[in-house]
Parts: C-alpha cells; sequence; structure tokens
C-alpha cells in the first residue's frame, strides 16, 4: 500500500467517524425537538426560544454533513485535496485542520469576504 493510499485511508476513518457523531448530534436533536411545550405561556417562550437555538445547531450540523459527504465522493473521484474553484492544491496544513474543506485558504477568504 502506498502513501498516498495510507493517507486517503486515514482521512476517510477521519471523514467516517465526524460523519457518525454529526448524525449522532442530530439525532439527539430530532430527540430534544420532541419533548412538548409546557402549558404556562411563559414557559414556553423560553422553550421556542431554545427551538430557534436547536433548529440553528441542526442546520450546521447538515451542513457539515453535506460537506463530509462531499469530501468523500471526492476522496473516491480522486479529487480530493484539489480546490474546487480554482483547482490548485489544498495545503496538507488545511486539509489536516479541516478534511471536509474544499476550497484552498485564499479561495475559501474570497468566497467569505
Amino acid at each position: 500500500m502506498t502513501d498516498k493510499a495510507l493517507d486517503e485511508a486515514g482521512v476517510r476513518k477521519r471523514l467516517l467517524a465526524a460523519k457518525a457523531e454529526l448524525q449522532d448530534r442530530i439525532d439527539r436533536i430530532h430527540e430534544t425537538a420532541r419533548d412538548p411545550l409546557e402549558a404556562d405561556s411563559a414557559e414556553q417562550a423560553a422553550q421556542l426560544g431554545d427551538v430557534a437555538v436547536v433548529a440553528a445547531l441542526e442546520a450546521e450540523a447538515a451542513q457539515e454533513l453535506a460537506e463530509i459527504d462531499a469530501a468523500l465522493k471526492r476522496l473516491e473521484e480522486g479529487s480530493y485535496g484539489i480546490c474546487t474553484s480554482c483547482g490548485e492544491p489544498i495545503s496538507p496544513a488545511r486539509l489536516q485542520a479541516r478534511p471536509a474543506c474544499a476550497e484552498c485558504l485564499d479561495c475559501a477568504e474570497t468566497h467569505s469576504a
């Protein structure tokens, strides 16, 4: 097995572990969302505020899950580690820090500005 194959295996393992963790988080969020609202209107208002926070957390987790799925697809296609915007290699340090990233740092900063 080559060094590249070892790296790809390690990346795949990290991405799959992160995916499992995110799916568990989403499952816990859904469990929390099933709790009925309290009868007291003041308590309901507080609970509705919590629902908004929980919905934002779920949306964030779903976005991360989509990024991981896309990274796994790029890994299978052989394009993992190549910026989807400019086509240049993504630095190993960036991939180590964010294995699911799709863009090099320059492109990511340009698109976030």
